[in-house]
């Protein structure tokens, strides 16, 4: 009898200890882990995202919904309907910084050989030790030239002929150029007047920065500086709104400043530049669209301005910001409609003004996806074409803001 129960419990040992219920409960709840892992960074459909992340019913799939912030990083690298929408600004925000990069760091070109009507006046205050050895530097030749005082009376006489090849032939300028610029001269005929006229230009570019004290810059940087602050917030808005609703929240008002700041920075080279000689109407302006971007930035704050029914709002809201430049581009002409910059920035402003106005127009009517639900959600749809246009917008006012700089630093008041 006690045999028999001991071959039962023998019997029945190897079974109970080949499966082990906490091991298994264990397994399936890892493998459930795992599932649900993959399941939850798993792209969604429109109808499953939560009500603050639903903002465009004609995009229908390829969302990202609630990730961990350490997965909604690294999805700038992968493929979803925010994609392009990340990079599309963030190129731009690069774009902006190599230019500004640029433009901080290139000496301006200031001197207008066929325009330059008081250089006689600025000579006299030029320090021409320090002009000697900038031109040293450049010009190994320069023992060779003329004494300086030569030059600056030559200069003198010069000017109001505006003829300048008989003073650059006296002054040896071909062979001290020579050597600084190589390329231009290599192939040419050092006696042809197109080179000799270059050659002037060339020799102005050095000597201006010296002669001539250019204008201020802070109005050109403070558009950079709005256009970077503009297209960085908008990027990083469309890549982590996902996260949570919280960061939703902060993001969106970022971006909404960033659209503000933008607008108004581009005022300020539009109207310090123009207005520089009348500080009435340079305050009055840069004033009146300061106030309103700071007062666009306090309306933007208000949760109510997110909700997508004041799409339209939102859109009027910026483009009114754009409109109110009319005013001082109308002002420039008046005061300076003989001038051919005025005219030439004027053209630039209007073209950023339709690339903005097509820009607003097409982010308040979602085109082309509410034609065809489901066909852009990837690439194409309103919101890329209206970054794509923010960027060549900023881009254009660029162009413009050039053309003021040599403008201004050209002619003064």
């Amino acid at each position: 009898m006690v045999e028999n129960q001991g071959n039962s419990e023998e019997m029945k040992s190897p079974c109970t200890s080949d499966v082990d219920p906490r091991a298994s409960s264990s397994s399936k709840e890892g493998k459930g882990k795992r599932l649900w892992k993959k399941v939850k960074f798993q792209l969604v459909e429109y109808h499953s995202l939560p009500g603050y992340l639903k903002d465009n019913e004609y995009i229908l799939r390829h969302y990202r919904s609630e990730w961990p912030l350490r997965q909604t990083l690294l999805s700038i690298f992968t493929l979803h309907n925010e994609t392009l929408n990340v990079w599309t600004h963030l190129l731009g925000f690069f774009l902006f910084l190599c230019l500004t990069i640029y433009t901080a760091t290139k000496a301006p070109k200031v001197v207008d050989l066929h325009t330059l009507q008081n250089l006689p006046e600025v000579l006299r205050n030029v320090d021409f030790h320090k002009l000697q050895m900038e031109l040293r530097t450049c010009l190994p030749s320069l023992p060779n030239m003329p004494d300086l005082q030569k030059f600056q009376q030559e200069l003198k006489t010069s000017l109001p002929s505006m003829d300048y090849l008989p003073s650059l032939s006296n002054w040896y300028i071909v062979e001290l150029l020579y050597n600084c610029l190589p390329e231009r001269f290599s192939n040419s005929n050092h006696t042809d007047v197109c080179v000799l006229h270059s050659m002037k230009e060339d020799v102005a570019n050095i000597i201006s920065p010296l002669m001539v004290r250019p204008i201020t810059r802070w109005p050109f940087f403070a558009f950079l500086g709005g256009a970077m602050f503009c297209l960085l917030a908008s990027s990083a808005c469309h890549l982590l709104s996902c996260h949570s609703e919280r960061f939703s929240y902060i993001m969106l008002r970022v971006d909404y400043a960033g659209i503000a700041a933008l607008i108004a920075t581009s005022f300020y080279p539009l109207v310090y530049y123009s207005f520089m000689c009348y500080p009435a109407f340079c305050n009055l302006y840069i004033g009146f669209i300061t106030l309103l971007g700071i007062s666009t930035i306090l309306v933007s704050l208000l949760p109510v301005f997110q909700k997508p029914e004041y799409r339209g709002f939102r859109a009027s809201l910026f483009f009114g910001m754009g409109v109110s430049g009319v005013a001082p581009i109308l002002h420039k002409l008046i005061l300076f409609w003989h001038q051919p910059e005025a005219l030439h920035t004027t053209g630039y402003e209007v073209l950023m003004g339709a690339f903005y106005g097509i820009g607003a127009l097409v982010y308040a009517t979602r085109v082309p996806e509410r034609w065809m639900p489901g066909k852009f959600d990837i690439a194409g749809h309103s919101h890329q074409l209206f970054h794509v246009l923010v960027v060549a917008g900023a881009y254009t006012h660029y162009r413009a803001g050039l053309v003021y700089l040599r403008w201004r630093d050209v002619h003064g008041c």
